[in-house]
């Protein structure tokens, strides 16, 4: 059996904006999710933000008339990628309860890195080259002196968190590629339903073997975060993601990620009232510059 053709368009005005979009959004991810633990432990918050995404993106399939029911042969990938979707979260939720938010942001922002490195091997077309390599670094260098202020170097303690956020770095990279792949033969609506399915029992099962059930606190604005978690990240923009990287080019979408830590602080100073500092604007325009090289035709 052959396989599928894997095609790597370059991303023109129109997916730039998208994938800026949906950059931005996921950054108000880290802040609801923040405001979210303040009524519900994590694993049961990722399980609540999944169970949520499920509904919506079940809707809208029936609604599109996509069929959810898996196909011959769709089952095995969808539970392999089920099962580094589940490792991905889970290592990223251990590792930044380990470690500083800081280090935590700038250890999975190596994944534009691991993304690029899987599919220079597993997607045709997609090479690693000097500007894209330059391009991510810069980009990387961006989000670091972002971050850097409140980058703790004076205690070796956080290390093993930080390993834990690279380990889920390199699994998103790994996902990534994989979901490209699959998105090819399997529609992505069906994809990411199965991904949930998979998902549910693991993030509650742990949920209730590790967490502690008498901590829920449903006020208004917990409620409010998770519908933005659920509703917002985990449908829309995984939706939206997913059907954009089935035709571009996964190096050059995941560069634009790089925006997510810069749209959290923006989220976190006019919601949580955290502090601005010149080293978002010189992030920021690190960040642009490298979104441009790995982009420039």
């Amino acid at each position: 059996m052959n396989s599928p053709e894997i095609p790597n368009e370059q991303p023109n005005a129109k997916m730039i904006a998208f994938a800026l979009m949906f950059a931005v959004l996921w950054g108000g991810n880290s802040v609801s999710i923040k405001i979210g633990l303040q009524g519900v432990p994590p694993l049961a918050l990722a399980g609540f933000r999944f169970l949520l995404a499920l509904a919506a993106v079940t809707a809208w399939s029936i609604s599109q008339r996509v069929s959810i029911r898996p196909n011959r042969g769709e089952l095995g990938p969808l539970f392999l990628l089920g099962i580094a979707f589940v490792m991905q979260i889970i290592t990223l939720n251990v590792g930044t309860q380990l470690t500083t938010a800081a280090r935590s942001t700038i250890m999975i922002n190596f994944f534009p890195f691991f993304t690029a490195l899987f599919a220079h091997f597993w997607v045709p077309g997609d090479r690693l080259s000097f500007l894209k390599v330059a391009g991510i670094g810069l980009a990387f260098c961006g989000v670091f002196i972002t971050f850097v202020p409140a980058f703790q170097l004076d205690s070796y303690s956080y290390l093993v968190g930080d390993l834990f956020v690279l380990i889920s770095a390199s699994l998103l990279g790994l996902r990534t590629v994989v979901t490209k792949r699959l998105i090819q033969s399997i529609h992505p609506y069906r994809l990411l339903i199965w991904l949930m399915i998979f998902s549910l029992p693991c993030f509650f099962g742990s949920s209730l073997i590790l967490e502690d059930q008498s901590s829920y606190a449903f006020t208004p604005v917990v409620i409010a975060a998770i519908l933005y978690q659920g509703l917002i990240v985990g449908a829309f923009c995984f939706v939206g993601w997913t059907s954009i990287l089935k035709k571009h080019s996964p190096s050059k979408l995941v560069v634009f990620a790089f925006a997510t830590p810069i749209s959290g602080i923006i989220f976190s100073h006019l919601l949580l009232g955290d502090e601005l500092g010149l080293s978002l604007i010189a992030g920021a325009v690190l960040i642009a510059f490298g979104i441009y090289l790995v982009n420039k035709r």
